[in-house]
């Protein structure tokens, strides 16, 4: 094989080169390697790169310079950010050849590869596409691969590698033959937020852009691709609603080139980047269109103040609003307790305040700016003074932070009945949302409020912005087995997970970045580092506190996985001066508990649950006072 590689070039063509070894554990990814760096002409041992992360070699050239080749095994990486801190990216500037497995840890830092190779286990042998960039080409597996799973075995080892390394050379060698890519699907995901238009191919899509004024217009061009319903199908995706695209059109521009035109509402910034492969998933090349002046949540909140204040001027009780007078809770020394006191007053909505719920007494009187009453013995009738308007001040409005996980491109778990987990948390959270806004002295802000995606920083730097209280993030729970059943909420961990179940559950949530796809490029490292790296304790103090109040009102409707709050290192709750938990609502991995999930009515309770978790904590643990926003 040797003089036949050096006769094609091979190693000539091997420089400057990135290639991407895709496959499971065990596919063959690193016994490839021995086999081309042994082609090449290295005779010296061949170590996996398991622990090291990376492994160089030289391999001399008798007709020129020698050929650097370096060996990346990027498994062990959580966090795409790791490969920016690990300093590779020099590497890939020495004109080597890099050959990477488990490229799709790195997230889209690495960029489009050269050459892709994907490794299967076939049977009892392998089987192995190889497909080069930038023009395409598909590289069909070698009849001998093929023909290995019948071979006697001590053949078909020997043979994979002959024809895996041949297959990798010989892409090394003609990368530029071309053949067109295939679209696989086409994804629109309006939001005030920003608009995605994702587009799923069996091949990385090169493409170009420019950003045209008057009108707004956003041009794209494919290459290496040919016009097909597919992507006609992307015109009736636009919805009228869609707060950035007015229209797109979509035809042949020239041979193997698409050109799409989106007509944009406005002025938009977009982010254009591709996706390598994850999940179900193939390449996506993905299109994020935000305005110019993106929506401040803070200022979103301030204005759904004033509607709260407008309404509760219109209420018949005098003073409930949150800039004017307000009324002054009886003192204990009055006889009076402070349950007593509110049972007469009407918070917006028309419905009273349940005498039952000792929590909301001291949580109104939280609100309006004392300190909670102390309960007394005192059952005289409920007595109401009017403070003079020098002594009254803004009430003190509680901000709770709704967190629906997941969307857009990520739909987290799916049920048997074909439930998506993105929807679920979406409802539970509208619902909850309504619930927290009915509270005169409360108000919710939802980090998404729509069916598209938002990076697990996002979520965070969203809830810290409107300076909010409390977290919740809603979710609905997947194992491998649908035996698992029942309710559980977590907490954010510094020391490693309570247990392997919650471990798994955070990896999982924690992956949503990845699958819902973020673009690591543009992404400040620096400020999302500094922010998950602040002390921590005293807010997971303080989210104990508060997941049991949650987790025992859970209780009273549904079965709990287990009794206590769980602790992982879930990245959503990493917000250092907000006390954070992560619901799980149900198992909709399981059958009956998918069912329940579907009911209106079972929804509904979960969001009650929670706002009574939250109340008696309000109630138990007043927050501190902050700058009053009315």
């Amino acid at each position: 094989m040797r003089p036949a590689l050096d006769g094609g070039g091979a190693q000539s063509h091997a420089r400057n080169m990135q290639v991407h070894l895709i496959g499971e554990l065990g596919a063959g990814k690193t016994t490839l390697v021995r086999a081309v760096l042994r082609a090449l002409g290295h005779t010296q041992r061949v170590r996996s790169p398991t622990y090291t992360l990376v492994e160089p070699y030289t391999i001399e050239n008798a007709g020129g310079a020698p050929l650097s080749v370096y060996h990346f095994d990027l498994y062990r990486f959580a966090d795409p950010a790791e490969w920016e801190d690990a300093g590779f990216r020099e590497y890939f500037d020495t004109g080597a050849l890099c050959l990477i497995e488990w490229p799709q840890r790195a997230g889209g830092m690495l960029g489009v590869p050269d050459l892709w190779i994907d490794l299967e286990v076939d049977g009892e042998g392998r089987k192995l596409t190889a497909r080069a960039m930038p023009c395409p080409m598909l590289i069909k597996p070698f009849r001998s691969i093929e023909s290995a799973a019948t071979a006697p075995h001590r053949w078909r080892r020997r043979q994979i590698l002959r024809a895996g390394a041949s297959t990798l050379l010989l892409g090394l060698a003609v990368p530029r033959i071309a053949h067109a890519a295939s679209v696989l699907g086409v994804r629109v995901w309006p939001a005030r937020d920003y608009t995605r238009v994702t587009i799923e191919s069996d091949q990385p899509l090169q493409n170009s852009q420019k950003l045209l004024q008057e009108p707004h217009r956003l041009v794209v061009d494919l290459d290496g691709l040919d016009l097909d319903q597919t992507l006609k199908d992307l015109v009736a995706k636009i919805t009228p609603n869609d707060p950035q695209i007015q229209s797109v059109r979509v035809g042949q521009f020239q041979p193997h080139v698409v050109r799409m035109v989106f007509d944009l509402k406005g002025s938009v910034k977009p982010q254009v980047f591709t996706l390598t492969p994850v999940g179900s998933y193939k390449y996506r090349l993905v299109f994020d269109l935000y305005p110019a002046v993106p929506p401040d949540p803070l200022m979103e909140l301030l204005a759904q103040t004033q509607r709260k204040e407008e309404a509760l001027e219109q209420q018949t009780v005098p003073g409930a609003t949150l800039s004017g007078p307000a009324f002054a809770m009886p003192s204990p020394s009055d006889g009076t307790t402070g349950r007593d006191a509110l049972a007469g007053i009407a918070p917006q909505g028309g419905s009273r305040v349940s005498p039952n719920d000792s929590s909301d007494a001291f949580f109104q009187r939280f609100a309006q700016g004392g300190a909670p009453p102390s309960p007394s013995r005192g059952g005289s009738a409920p007595k109401l003074t009017r403070v003079p308007p020098s002594q009254s001040g803004t009430i003190r409005l509680l901000t709770v932070a709704i967190d629906p996980g997941h969307g857009g491109e990520d739909s987290g778990a799916i049920g048997r009945g074909g439930t998506y987990e993105k929807h679920v948390a979406l409802d539970i959270g509208k619902r909850l949302r309504a619930k927290i806004d009915a509270q005169p002295n409360m108000r919710a802000m939802m980090t998404r409020d729509a069916d598209f995606f938002v990076p697990l920083a996002v979520r965070v730097q969203k809830a810290r912005r409107v300076d909010a209280d409390l977290f919740v993030s809603i979710h609905a729970d997947a194992f491998t087995t649908p035996e698992a059943r029942g309710s559980s909420v977590f907490a954010l961990s510094e020391r490693g997970a309570t247990s392997a179940a919650a471990r798994w559950i955070a990896q999982k949530e924690n992956a949503s970045d990845k699958i819902g796809g973020v673009d690591f490029k543009t992404r400040d490292v620096t400020l999302t580092r500094a922010l998950f790296d602040m002390s921590t304790t005293a807010q997971i103090r303080d989210s104990l506190k508060y997941g049991n109040y949650v987790l025992r009102e859970i209780g009273g409707i549904n079965k709990l996985h287990k009794g206590s709050v769980e602790q992982a290192g879930f990245a959503v709750l990493k917000a250092p001066d907000i006390p954070s938990i992560l619901v799980e609502t149900a198992f909709i991995s399981n059958p009956d508990e998918e069912r329940q999930l579907n009911s209106e009515a079972y929804r509904d309770q979960m969001a009650d649950a929670i706002l009574k978790g939250i109340k008696r904590y309000f109630a138990a643990n007043p927050p501190l006072s902050k700058n009053r926003m009315a």
